[in-house]
């Protein structure tokens, strides 16, 4: 198995500007990572991380008891922030970090059938436990919804000559391997984008992915829980890896930064004007380093954009 790195780690902490006796919350536990290096920071603070992967939960749970007890580790999705956060008398926090899409273990671990690199059952939950899989999706799904989520998340071009492909497949047998699904895709392709860099499957398996997790509407409650609970002053930092999920973070947050807006045929001085509550602590998204790319190929996709409550 590859050796897992935290992408963007010291960039999204710093600007986490974390208090010792800070609440903060790492919504993607993952390998612990970004949980590791805010626990080390908070001698008397307190740490809530969330990951829907128990087996995240459990081999982060060693390596962050070493560092400290202050932590309580959620199996959960991060949409259940506030109801969870709720349960346990948290009304407020200081910071929050969120590591979006899958993490590098889960692709590397072919059981999951996150990747098409290896041969595996079609899978992609993040949580084991729910029953919606990738299986369901290619095999059950109507020709008009599989069109949709290839199109909509993947952005694939050819969403509809691969989605006829796969329904004319499973008439004869359930696709039910990564491969399988890859040499289907493969078969509704021209040539001409076949023999292009990258993987051919690459869109339509990140749209499975996105529509089995329903990562994107799960990232646009986090966001709203997560910027209710902020304190004054209290931070949120995002790393995203593909532009479905940089729109949606760079959108959010560009909205609740800007000020209240007035109808202008109503005559209002500047000073009576409502400020807006947050700021926005970087216009352009933070990059990985040189150094970084060079060591994690995962960095190269990724974007930190971070808020600030202010008000």
């Amino acid at each position: 198995m590859m050796k897992h790195y935290s992408v963007l780690l010291h960039e999204s902490i710093d600007n986490l500007a974390i208090h010792s006796d800070g609440i903060y919350v790492d919504g993607t536990l993952g390998r612990g990572g970004h949980s590791a290096e805010i626990l080390a920071r908070i001698p008397q603070g307190h740490l809530y991380a969330f990951d829907r992967d128990a087996s995240a939960i459990e081999e982060s749970r060693e390596r962050l008891a070493q560092i400290g007890d202050n932590v309580t580790l959620i199996h959960s999705n991060f949409s259940n922030l506030k109801r969870e956060l709720t349960a346990r008398g948290v009304t407020g926090i200081d910071g929050m970090v969120l590591d979006l899409g899958v993490s590098s273990p889960q692709f590397d671990e072919a059981q999951r059938g996150f990747s098409y690199r290896f041969d595996a059952p079609l899978d992609m939950r993040m949580d084991q436990s729910q029953k919606l899989s990738a299986y369901q999706v290619v095999n059950e799904w109507e020709y008009q919804e599989l069109v949709r989520i290839f199109f909509q998340f993947g952005e694939e071009s050819f969403a509809k000559q691969i989605a006829r492909k796969i329904e004319k497949a499973r008439e004869v047998k359930p696709i039910e391997t990564t491969f399988a699904l890859v040499d289907v895709i493969k078969s509704a392709l021209p040539a001409k984008v076949l023999n292009k860099k990258g993987h051919p499957a690459k869109k339509v398996f990140q749209a499975i992915r996105i529509a089995v997790n329903d990562e994107l509407g799960e990232l646009q409650l986090v966001l709203r829980d997560a910027l209710e609970l902020l304190h004054v002053g209290g931070r949120l930092c995002v790393i995203s890896f593909q532009s479905l999920e940089d729109r949606i973070v760079k959108d959010t947050f560009s909205s609740c930064s800007k000020p209240k807006q007035y109808d202008k045929r109503i005559p209002i001085l500047p000073q009576d004007m409502e400020a807006a509550p947050y700021r926005l602590l970087n216009k352009k998204p933070i990059t990985a380093t040189e150094e970084e790319l060079r060591e994690n190929m995962r960095s190269h996709s990724a974007k930190l954009r971070c808020i600030e409550r202010i008000r």
